[in-house]
């Protein structure tokens, strides 16, 4: 384990937690933290926000406000107020500018003893140790020290934010805002022989900002103006770069008035943005964004999955721009030691954020946290909690995979109130899984999957992490003699498919997959309904599925896409209520939203062995305000629709009866029987055959869509059948 930086977003305390050390995934390093480099204002911000009252923090964030009553409107409010409780009793990681060296590589960039610097603020936190993607990690030249190098992440933003500008040799830049980026700010702009101004309403940093190579250093406000004229010849800034946080639109009236005509104004730090169209309009202002470091920011296909921009195309992604700031030191253009105002050990951390928070007289710019040299990696990676007594004699216990939104506001709770053992709990954010694991009194927490697989005291692994590690888990918890039940996809390949086959064949069926629709009271009594039939059944299965942007994770074709990820649900009810398994389908599909995102309007036509017949739409774009699933069932003169899994209504000879239910969806039902069937070593809930049968149904459908909307049998797909063939 190791120690990390956190706030508690509930009470807003800063403390020094252990949590689990994170684990090195491919494309990435593990770094030793030397140095962290505590940024001011960003992190004062977060200070602030979480010592707010919640009615306060919804004033400020009507979005979540609006998040909120629609998880109500969906899940229920039972569902909703644990996800609320275990968002607020969890922890908010700190920091994103480290520098270190990498005791362990998995990309050919970097090896064991390099020394780099770590960006980003998912990665490079106030941690001893931190996993960080290649592409934001940058090699240290020699002669730049650590304490130098720990100013990476925020020279990068400086850097992306002038590119935006494009000043040239012998232009007045303005500089608004002279924290520690604007400090860095004007020492790039000094370096490429620019003139450069710089105004704060701080006037204890002034001889800092000269010292960083400002010209002239005004405090900011319209009375500064005339001095600012005046050292343009009355033109105004050739451009403007605000680089102050403040809800204010003062700095950008500001800039406005300070610009001269057809100037450039770029925005690198938060700031209000009402535009005053007349003077921006008079002089044919360029108004522009910096993001961040630069391109491949928020890109997961660069930043987390290491595919880089062409040179020749893209010539300042993020890591080139840390790359050159790292330069920059080396050969001393720019200077920076005198930005340091204080260098605090890290176990006294918490002091560093007194400090910002309260300043007092002192002046605080750059605040460094120094890290204890450490020769080896810590023995052990998880961290064990104190259990209830109560727990210890349960029969069955439970190691948990993934920690996300969903298992904790609906696996997770269920779990805590059902007779089990929580034992351990893997999720690949060290303090996600620290919070998760305190919160629903896990004994153990861990950043590695198979630590919790391989642990002596786990019966049975749930695995709800994402869509693409399901078949790994579910194989490797298989092999180690455990239960599994794994959130739907059951996998998301037939290659897959025949690797859980394989294992099924050796260890048994002790597979159950999250197909809870079909243990619903709703849909109990729907079965019951035609509890008695001899024809088969038509089905008609529609979600109202909701749009997601192409950037969302489960978008990604990787994950299997939204047909095999969530779609499963209306063909695990269909095979339910038939008792009869898919043989053929045909689908057809709505354009999809973006290049290289799987379809998600889609409509299929599905035939079973008993002659049923199936119609699933799913469907992305219709309007929230519809209920999220509807399903209409006939069968020998009787009906059945099922509204939301709230109401259903049953007709038969003339008559409708109506039936109301809670908001459960089967959730808590389905884990109940599975751990029921673990405990007793009697068959899971639903048989494999089924389990497998509905996951090749969604495979066909997906290759019925990728032919253009040809028919697709299901054995055609059957790695069994393939298999028999050769």
């Amino acid at each position: 384990m190791m120690r990390q930086i956190a706030q508690h977003l509930q009470s807003g305390k800063v403390s020094l937690e252990h949590v689990p050390l994170p684990t090195c995934s491919e494309g990435a390093v593990l770094v030793r933290v030397v140095r962290s480099l505590v940024s001011v204002g960003t992190e004062r911000a977060s200070l602030e926000s979480g010592k707010q009252s919640l009615l306060e923090r919804a004033r400020k964030h009507p979005d979540q406000v609006r998040t909120v009553l629609d998880m109500l409107r969906r899940n229920g409010i039972g569902a909703t107020i644990a996800t609320i409780r275990a968002r607020l009793d969890a922890f908010r990681p700190l920091g994103y500018s480290a520098a270190g060296i990498v005791v362990e590589s998995r990309c050919p960039e970097y090896a064991a003893g390099d020394r780099v610097a770590c960006a980003g603020a998912q990665y490079a936190h106030h941690a001893e140790y931190i996993a960080v993607p290649k592409h934001l990690v940058a090699r240290i030249p020699e002669s730049v020290s650590f304490d130098e190098a720990a100013y990476t992440t925020l020279g990068a933003i400086a850097l992306q934010g002038i590119r935006q500008a494009s000043p040239r040799l012998g232009e007045t830049v303005l500089v608004i805002g002279l924290g520690l980026l604007g400090q860095l700010t004007c020492a790039l702009l000094r370096a490429n022989g620019c003139r450069v101004i710089g105004m704060d309403i701080r006037s204890e940093i002034f001889d800092a900002a000269r010292a960083s190579g400002c010209d002239l250093v005004l405090p900011s406000e319209r009375g500064s103006l005339p001095a600012i004229m005046s050292a343009t010849n009355s033109h105004g800034a050739d451009c403007v770069i605000i680089t102050a946080s403040t809800p204010s639109n003062a700095p950008l009236e500001l800039a406005i008035a300070a610009a001269r005509k057809k100037a450039a104004i770029v925005v690198v730090g938060a700031v209000g943005m009402n535009v005053p169209r007349g003077p921006f309009y008079e002089k044919e202002l360029e108004l522009k964004i910096a993001t961040s470091y630069g391109p491949g920011r928020y890109d997961p296909l660069y930043e987390e999955r290491g595919v880089d921009y062409p040179f020749a195309y893209v010539r300042w992604t993020e890591q080139r721009n840390m790359a050159a700031f790292l330069d920059a030191l080396a050969r001393r253009t720019i200077a920076i030691e005198h930005l340091t105002t204080h260098r605090i050990p890290f176990e006294e951390a918490e002091r560093a954020y007194q400090l910002i928070s309260e300043p007092g007289t002192e002046r605080v710019l750059g605040v460094l946290l120094c890290y204890p040299a450490a020769e080896e990696l810590p023995a052990t990676r998880a961290v064990e909690y104190p259990v209830p007594s109560q727990r210890s004699t349960a029969p069955i216990g439970i190691g948990f995979l993934g920690a996300g939104g969903f298992a904790q506001s609906t696996l997770l709770p269920i779990l805590r109130r059902l007779e089990v053992r929580l034992e351990s709990l893997a999720t690949r954010s060290p303090l996600s899984a620290h919070s998760a694991a305190r919160h629903f009194g896990f004994r153990r927490s861990t950043t590695d999957a198979r630590e919790v697989i391989a642990d002596p005291r786990v019966e049975l692994v749930v695995c709800a992490t994402r869509h693409d590690t399901h078949a790994e888990y579910v194989c490797a918890a298989l092999d180690a003699g455990k239960a599994v039940f794994v959130e739907k996809p059951l996998c998301c390949t037939p290659e897959e498919l025949a690797e859980i086959d394989r294992r099924i064949a050796r260890w048994g069926e002790r597979v159950m997959v999250g197909f809870n629709r079909r243990f619903s009271p709703a849909v109990r009594a729907i079965a019951e309904h035609f509890a008695h039939r001899v024809a088969p059944m038509a089905i008609s299965y529609r979600f109202n599925a909701g749009a997601l942007p192409p950037s969302s994770w489960i978008q990604d074709p990787a994950q299997g896409g939204r047909i095999i990820g969530e779609a499963c649900h209306a063909l695990d009810v269909m095979v339910f209520l038939t008792g009869s398994l898919p043989v053929e389908v045909v689908a057809y599909a709505l354009p999809p939203i973006a290049p290289g995102v799987l379809h998600d309007t889609v409509t299929a036509l599905i035939r079973f062995a008993d002659g049923s017949i199936g119609t699933l739409q799913y469907w992305s774009n219709g309007d929230r305000a519809i209920e999220k699933e509807w399903c209409e069932v006939s069968c020998q003169e009787r009906s059945a629709i099922l509204e939301n899994f709230h109401h259903i209504r049953l007709a038969r000879d003339g008559k409708v009866r109506r039936y109301r239910f809670g908001a459960g969806k089967g959730h808590r039902e389905e884990l109940e029987a599975t751990v029921a069937a673990v405990t007793t070593g009697s068959p899971m809930p639903i048989p494999y055959e089924q389990l497998r049968a509905v996951t090749l149904a969604t495979f066909a459908i997906v290759e019925s869509l990728r032919t253009g909307g040809r028919p697709v049998l299901l054995e055609s797909l059957d790695p069994r059948t393939q298999s028999a063939n050769r």
